[in-house]
């Protein structure tokens, strides 16, 4: 299918320095406002772009609303006390309080296999996810919000899994939070071209 210039709005420069320009913020420094019900409809429909082998939709998005903050705060407590049964109260605290940032929070899940497609690998269904993520950031950008990434020991804990329902062959990935910056800062540098690219002539 040809596709004329038209059906791209904005120019490719203008996308490539948003891209330039977008930059991690993690949940401590993003406050309310965060996406309305129909951003949030624009983040997910933005991540559902992503490329997948095969049409499997190997990834699901956990949202997590601002009424099942405590069970999470609790979930997280309970993941370091998986780790370490001798954590004291301030840290079981801040374990806690994790749960409460950012306005928008939401678990990225890959599905390893069980569905009959074992023949599309791990790895790919991890690019697929990967690009579902990245494809959200630049929404949530685009829409003026901040937003970041984040992981930890917690996602591969017993309490997290049961909080989340995840099945046997779910894996817990990493969060997403979007949120209004409260403190920005300037976008990192990024590696040049020829850092990151080799050629074959022939």
């Amino acid at each position: 299918m040809n596709l004329s210039h038209s059906a791209f709005p904005g120019s490719a420069e203008g996308l490539l320095e948003s891209m330039r320009r977008r930059s991690q913020t993690g949940p401590r420094h993003l406050v309310e406002p965060g996406p309305d019900e129909g951003q949030r409809r624009q983040l997910f429909e933005a991540a559902a772009t992503a490329p997948d082998h095969g049409q499997i939709l190997p990834w699901r998005f956990v949202l997590i609303h601002a009424q099942a903050r405590a069970r999470l705060g609790r979930a997280f407590e309970q993941a370091l006390l998986e780790r370490d049964a001798a954590a004291g109260d301030d840290e079981r605290g801040r374990a806690r309080e994790k749960a409460s940032r950012a306005p928008f929070l939401a678990l990225a899940v890959v599905r390893e296999g069980g569905d009959g497609q074992e023949h599309i690998r791990v790895h790919e269904r991890m690019v697929s996810l990967g690009g579902a993520l990245q494809n959200l950031l630049l929404m949530a950008y685009a829409q003026g919000f901040g937003a970041g990434l984040v992981s930890g020991l917690a996602m591969d804990s017993r309490a997290l899994r049961e909080f989340c329902a995840l099945s046997e062959h779910e894996r817990a990935v990493c969060f997403v939070a979007v949120g209004t910056v409260a403190r920005g800062r300037e976008p990192r540098q990024r590696p040049p071209v020829e850092r990151l690219v080799s050629e074959l002539a022939r």
